[in-house]
């Protein structure tokens, strides 16, 4: 065949596999891998299935193998809060802030976690101070994330959470409103 849309379509479909196969050949064999890095990725993929108490359990065996795994360490502070072992989650956070104090999201998850517990002043100053270190963190999940998840709708951000929590906690205490289970359970912590 002489069609050049057949042949551009031919060639293109050749180099994506040859790409494809190259990158997972470097993958493979030649990109430096720390240790816990396969425990993680597992633990991940078994997090983002709600398998949180696999998840935890990779994320330990990560841990194992490299205590100063970051990400294992954040990893692990999710599953706890998502298991509601609320006072270990906030043990994690606290071993993971130290280790990032300059990373938002850090911030960010653990107000979540105060803000699932009732302290909302401790939710509101993390929420603020995640979102002065990465101002993106109010964006919220991408447009794709979103697709992935199939959440049509934009979720509240940790923003728009604060400003709502400052204004119920500026109310006297009989008129605050600081819980819509319905609407809380839709908060996600954040992966970075």
């Amino acid at each position: 065949m002489n069609d050049p849309i057949y042949k551009f379509l031919k060639w293109t479909a050749v180099a994506m596999v040859c790409a494809w196969v190259g990158w997972s050949i470097y993958d493979s064999f030649f990109r430096e891998h720390t240790p816990g890095d396969f425990e993680f990725k597992r633990a991940e993929q078994m997090f983002a299935d709600d398998q949180y108490a696999r998840a935890l359990e990779k994320y330990e065996d990560a841990l194992e193998q490299n205590p100063q795994h970051v990400f294992a360490m954040r990893g692990k502070a999710r599953a706890l809060l998502q298991l509601n072992r609320v006072d270990e989650a906030l043990a994690q956070y606290e071993k993971v802030i130290s280790a990032q104090p300059e990373l938002g999201v850090n911030y960010a998850n653990r107000g979540i976690l105060f803000d699932r517990i009732g302290q909302y002043e401790k939710a509101v100053a993390d929420y603020e101070k995640a979102l002065k270190l990465d101002p993106e963190l109010d964006e919220g999940p991408h447009w794709l994330t979103r697709f992935l998840r199939n959440q049509p709708d934009k979720p509240p951000t940790i923003g728009d959470r604060a400003k709502y929590l400052r204004a119920e906690l500026a109310k006297p205490p009989q008129q605050r409103m600081l819980r819509m289970p319905e609407i809380d359970e839709q908060q996600r912590t954040y992966k970075q």
